[in-house]
């Protein structure tokens, strides 16, 4: 068995054997972490992409950016998360909010080696004014209203509903092909997929304490 080489102050003997246990735990799923990622890295081209129109509000005017427009120069991926706040939502999703809180920290540090962006069914300017609100500078917002992405990349069901889909594209030579999609959402799992877990610390941080993650609490959009 793995054992750990620190002891922390007046632990018991009992506390140390069950922390062992946990730990060889943790070391092996840390490993299955590293092997599904480098999986998910080796999976072949997905199908080619339509080159959507999407709205975007630059410089205080919504202006059509395309899906090719979104990579840089030097880089050929892109993460584009669909963020739950369609046009019939009197306010958006607290849970996406909170993942788009998070990102909007880390998107400058994403944005060294990929394209992060995030897409809403809602008009371009319902989004700005409420990323506005929430002082998100560094995410790039886009519109899908006028386009079909949301039902293309299972951001949505066919009634309308918003779906908090995560999908990865890569360009090549040959145009923009799909690489990845947060899929667990529709495996047919009880209860919640959990299928954003890895791309959302706040659960993560909730695993680590004595309580968990518990079954009745949710985000909420503002603590005051």
């Amino acid at each position: 068995m793995t054992t750990s080489a620190i002891r922390f102050p007046n632990e018991s003997e009992e506390y140390r054997a069950a922390r062992d246990r946990l730990l060889e735990a943790e070391i092996a799923l840390r490993k299955q972490i590293a092997d599904v990622a480098a999986m998910r890295g080796q999976l072949p081209m997905g199908g080619a992409v339509e080159d959507y129109a999407f709205d975007e509000i630059v410089d205080g005017v919504v202006k059509e950016t395309r899906l090719s427009d979104l990579f840089a120069p030097d880089k050929d991926t892109l993460i584009l998360y669909s963020y739950m706040y369609g046009p019939d939502n009197p306010s958006p999703c607290p849970m996406c909010t909170g993942i788009l809180d998070g990102l909007n920290g880390q998107a400058h540090h994403l944005s060294q080696r990929v394209n992060v962006a995030v897409v809403g069914k809602s008009p371009a300017q319902r989004l700005q004014t409420w990323a506005d609100g929430r002082a998100w500078n560094h995410l790039r917002l886009l519109s899908s209203e006028k386009n079909g992405y949301h039902d293309d990349y299972f951001g949505q069901t066919s009634d309308g509903m918003q779906m908090p889909m995560c999908n990865v594209f890569q360009k090549t030579p040959n145009g923009v092909r799909h690489f990845y999609g947060s899929e667990m959402l529709y495996a047919g799992l009880e209860g919640d997929p959990r299928h954003m877990d890895l791309m959302f610390p706040l659960w993560n941080f909730f695993d680590l304490t004595p309580e968990g993650r518990g079954t009745d609490w949710y985000p909420s959009l503002s603590y005051e």
